[in-house]
C-alpha cells in the first residue's frame, strides 16, 4: 500500500552504540524514510556515513553539528548532510525532538563513529543492536587516522523553510526544491486549489503532510490524506494529488534522483550475478 503513518510502525534503535534515536523505518527501493525521535538532552555522538542524509525538523529544538558548523534548529528547518560529512543531532535540554530522517540506500541507516574507519560492509539495524547488546561496542576499535569523516570545507547545510510549523500560510503558492547529490527535498505551501496528475513518476518519492487535506491516488489506491499521513510513490507509478482550496495545504516531499537509482540498480544487479 502507498499510504502510511509512522504510528503504524515499530520504533527501533537505529545505531544504539552511537545514538539514542528511536525510529520507525519505511524502506523504499532507493530511500530509507524514518522519523528520528530523541528524548531531551540525548542524541548522537559525532559520526558519519557514506550515504546522503536529509533532515526536516517537526518537533522540538536540536543542537545540530555538521562539519564544524554548530546551530540550534527548530521545526521547519531542513538540513542537507553530504555523504561522509561529520555530524551530530541532539535534542535540546528543554524537551524531546523529532525529525524526518531520509537516507539513500547506498549504505544502511547505521552510522560510523567519527573516530573510526569505515567497515568493509555496513551493519544492518539488527546487527547494530546485537553489537550493542553484546557489550562489544564498548571495546570497538577506534582509528581516527583511517576515518573518512569530512570535517572542513563543508558549505552551509541549513535551510530554514518555516519559522514554525503552524506559521500563517502566505497568499501565494510556494514550492521550493533543494537538490542534493543523490536526493532532494521539496516544500509545498498551497493556499488555493491544487491538481497534479503524473502518469509515470520519474523517481521514487515520499510525501509527508504537515497541514490540510488532499485527495491522493497512487496507481489504483486512493485516500484522503491529512497531517501525519505519508504517501509513497514508487518510481514509474502514476499518481494524482488534488486539494479543493477550502483550506491551505502544506507538505514536504523527498525524491531520489536518476544517478542514485542507476547506481543502486547497477550494484544490485552485480551482486545478484
Amino acid at each position: 500500500m502507498p499510504f502510511h503513518r509512522f504510528e503504524e510502525y515499530e520504533n527501533v534503535l537505529l545505531t544504539p552504540h552511537l545514538s539514542t534515536a528511536l525510529a520507525p523505518v519505511i524502506e523504499g527501493k532507493y530511500l530509507y524514510y524514518c522519523l528520528n525521535q530523541k528524548e531531551a538532552g540525548t542524541g548522537s555522538e559525532l559520526h558519519y556515513h557514506p550515504n546522503e542524509l536529509l533532515i526536516f525538523v517537526v518537533q522540538g529544538k536540536i543542537n545540530a553539528v555538521v562539519g564544524k558548523d554548530r546551530r540550534i534548529i527548530s521545526p521547519g528547518t531542513f538540513v542537507l548532510v553530504p555523504p561522509n560529512a561529520r555530524h551530530s543531532m541532539k535534542a535540546a535540554e528543554d524537551g524531546p525532538c523529532a525529525y524526518l530522517y531520509i537516507k539513500d540506500q547506498t549504505w544502511s541507516v547505521v552510522g560510523i563513529g567519527a573516530d573510526e574507519a569505515p567497515p568493509e560492509k555496513a551493519m544492518s539495524i539488527e546487527e547494530a543492536n546485537t553489537f550493542h547488546d553484546s557489550g562489544e561496542a564498548e571495546n570497538r576499535q577506534k582509528d581516527p587516522s583511517k576515518s573518512q569523516a569530512i570535517i572542513d570545507g563543508i558549505p552551509d547545510c541549513y535551510y530554514p523553510l518555516l519559522s514554525q510549523l503552524d506559521e500563517p500560510v502566505g497568499v501565494g503558492r510556494r514550492v521550493v526544491w533543494i537538490e542534493g547529490e543523490r536526493s532532494a527535498l521539496g516544500f509545498y505551501e498551497l493556499p488555493d486549489a491544487y491538481d497534479e496528475r503524473i502518469d509515470v513518476s520519474p523517481n521514487e518519492q515520499f510525501l509527508y503532510v504537515l497541514q490540510g487535506h488532499m485527495n491522493a491516488q497512487v496507481g489504483n489506491d486512493q485516500k484522503t490524506v491529512g497531517a501525519g499521513d505519508i504517501i509513497e510513490i514508487p518510481k514509474g507509478a502514476s499518481y494524482h494529488l488534488e486539494s479543493d482550496g477550502k483550506a491551505p495545504v502544506r507538505f514536504v516531499a523527498v525524491r531520489s534522483n536518476a544517478a542514485l537509482e542507476e547506481r543502486i540498480d547497477r550494484e544490485r544487479a552485480a551482486a545478484a550475478e
